[in-house]
């Protein structure tokens, strides 16, 4: 299943209080950006991030699913409706992030 813009929407939304945040749409999911990094993305309407320590340690209580069959697994984003926890999440993620490749 698809993830429907209106959620992407939502999510950015969310999002509006950090700046340089971004997204690609791939194959009906959207790949979630923030200041260039990959942060995670949205799929089947559940925003996910990369299990770096900080999203572990500020989201405890988060669900590890796969995005889609045989992918690793990304931590489910439990604090959705908080944005200022949201604004913490991603800020303290950017640091243990590796930097996104260029694209040719």
């Amino acid at each position: 299943m698809a993830s429907s813009a209106e959620y992407l929407d939502y999510v950015l939304e969310q999002l509006s209080g950090l700046e340089d945040v971004s997204y690609r749409p791939m194959m009906g999911e959207y790949i979630i950006y923030y200041k260039g990094k990959i942060i995670g993305g949205i799929y089947d309407d559940r925003f996910l991030v990369k299990p770096v320590e900080s999203a572990k340690r500020l989201m405890p209580d988060a669900k590890s699913i796969p995005p889609y069959p045989e992918a690793g697994e990304l931590l489910a984003v439990d604090i959705i409706d908080d944005r200022e926890a949201l604004k913490e999440l991603l800020h303290a993620m950017y640091d243990e992030l590796p930097a996104s490749k260029k694209r040719r």
